[in-house]
């Protein structure tokens, strides 16, 4: 079991659900990336670089790109979720889109080339 498996182990069904999706989708767009725990929340990495983080919060789950460029280059596809300067919250009744998530997490890994 990987550290990213015992950290969402302790998630509470339904919300591990929502970050476990994020999770797939993201391998699924870099199979090659390694997981960690950072900032105290599962995070993928390529190589050796944080490219996407995710988290549980009571009211919504986060989505960290660990960066503020890519929150402000797609902004307006993003109106509907709250935003901070590195963060994306996403209500957990509201699936984040998936092709969206792939349009940060190849901006992400362009700056990290």
């Amino acid at each position: 079991m990987s550290v990213v498996d015992d950290y969402l182990t302790k998630i509470e069904t339904v919300k591990r659900q929502q970050l476990e999706r994020i999770r797939q989708i993201a391998k699924k767009i870099v199979p090659e990336a390694s997981e960690k725990i950072s900032y105290c929340m599962p995070t993928l990495q390529y190589h050796g670089k944080s490219f996407l983080g995710f988290d549980a919060h009571i009211n919504h789950m986060g989505i960290y790109p660990f960066g503020g460029e890519e929150i402000e280059l797609f902004k307006n596809q993003l109106k509907d979720f709250g935003l901070s300067k590195g963060t994306i919250r996403v209500p957990y009744d509201k699936p984040f889109p998936e092709d969206l998530l792939k349009k940060i997490i190849e901006h992400r890994l362009k700056r990290i080339k």
